[in-house]
């Protein structure tokens, strides 16, 4: 038993020493200088989970660096029907009137608990039904549709074929942008995530690729990295705009955004995480950018998670920290 106990006990240290090198590793990706090139495209993002009061959305929207905003239109169910929710008509119409130049997608939802890993997300039934519903919603005043369908296991059949399906229902002029999850940090990190929390976290590059081939826009979430501390949180963040940058770089044509921790943690759509700051995520993409060193034509920005929740010190850092001459 003693020599069980100590066999147990030296397995256990020594995954402890990888875990701390591995966090030394990425805490070091955040340093060094970003280039004076890697800043806004003036093609930044805000999600918008409310209208009744714009007062956020506005401040965001003045900074003139956010030309996309992703309006709450409406949840997914298991059965591919979508429940749209009320108002969004109201907003349209201010944002026409008042920032006629941010275009306005329909953001649907579809968020669950548990693994696709043994039964797809969306079954046949599911998508035949969701495609031209999701166009419907799209033609309802939107300039396309932004979907969020999480979580997804790696090699979920299901959701490329839907996006495929997604695209042919809208045709070529509406925009498809996907809210995609992180992407594992090195290949195969996604396991140990996925055995700890039974469903899945990460995406594999490739998996990355797959699903967003037919959008015109990808958007990974800046919010739920997990990281403690802010090395490690702006860490991750280079290392996503790195890794999604090589993933997709055979599609020079797409725009990709990193989300930034805008939410004030009320539990409706994301956990609140202290670690987690616009200026240090704005920091790291800037770096993230530099490294990746994108290609021609690729375009990178940023998204507000949420815009109208966005208060005075977020926007002023990401004037700061983004928005530079």
């Amino acid at each position: 038993m003693r020599w069980l106990l100590t066999r147990l006990l030296a397995g256990v240290a020594a995954i402890a020493v990888v875990a701390a090198g591995a966090a030394v590793l990425l805490a070091s990706r955040f340093s060094g200088e970003p280039a004076s090139w890697a800043v806004s495209q003036g093609t930044d993002a805000a999600w918008v989970g409310s209208w009744e009061d714009t007062t956020g959305l506005e401040r965001v929207l003045d900074t003139g660096g956010v030309d996309t905003v992703y309006v709450y239109a409406g949840d997914i169910d298991a059965e591919g029907a979508v429940e749209r929710v009320e108002g969004t008509g109201a907003l349209l119409s201010w944002l026409e009137e008042e920032y006629p130049d941010v275009r306005a997608l329909a953001w649907l939802r579809h968020v669950v608990s548990g693994s696709s890993l043994i039964r797809d997300r969306l079954d046949e039934e599911a998508r035949q039904a969701l495609a031209p519903a999701v166009a419907e919603v799209a033609a309802d005043g939107f300039a396309g549709v932004h979907l969020e369908i999480r979580p997804v296991t790696v090699n979920d059949p299901s959701i490329p074929t839907l996006m495929s399906m997604v695209r042919g229902e809208l045709g070529e002029d509406p925009v498809l942008s996907v809210r995609a999850h992180h992407v594992e940090l090195v290949p195969g990190g996604r396991v140990p995530s996925y055995v700890l929390n039974q469903e899945e976290k990460y995406w594999s590059k490739g998996y990355l690729n797959r699903v967003t081939e037919h959008a015109d826009e990808v958007v990974l979430p800046g919010v739920g990295a997990g990281m403690p501390g802010d090395a490690l949180y702006g860490g991750f963040v280079v290392r996503q705009v790195t890794e999604a940058v090589t993933a997709l770089r055979g599609r020079g044509d797409v725009t990709v955004r990193f989300g930034l921790p805008t939410y004030d943690g009320d539990g409706e759509w994301a956990p609140e995480d202290a670690d987690e700051s616009v200026v240090t995520a704005l920091e790291a993409v800037r770096l993230g950018v530099t490294e990746a060193d994108p290609p021609e034509g690729m375009t990178l920005g940023v998204a507000f998670y949420l815009g109208n929740e966005a208060d005075e010190e977020d926007v002023a850092a990401y004037a700061e920290g983004w928005l530079l001459p």
